[in-house]
């Protein structure tokens, strides 16, 4: 259960980090947001397998905000170097 716990915490700080460029108004603020809400909303989750099933949820969206940030530097960097016809 120890390893689960620091799977859990290492996930939402790694989260927390990720949340620092969010874009939009309020971006960082409002994620970082919902990252402790929706973690508070499961502090008293005991079971496992909801753990785990919970775990990977959260890496996917780690993911998904990772190709967001990935996507917007590409879109960044085309803006700078393309050519104006």
């Amino acid at each position: 259960m120890s390893q689960l716990r620091s799977k859990v915490i290492s996930l939402y700080k790694h989260l927390q980090y990720l949340g620092r460029e969010y874009p939009g108004l309020n971006g960082p603020q409002k994620f970082r947001k919902q990252i402790h809400d929706a973690f508070m909303n499961h502090k008293d989750e005991q079971d496992p397998k909801k753990i785990v099933a919970l775990l990977a949820q959260g890496r996917y969206l780690a993911k998904e905000v990772e190709a967001l940030y990935s996507l917007k530097k590409y879109r960044t960097v085309k803006q700078r170097y393309s050519y104006n016809d």
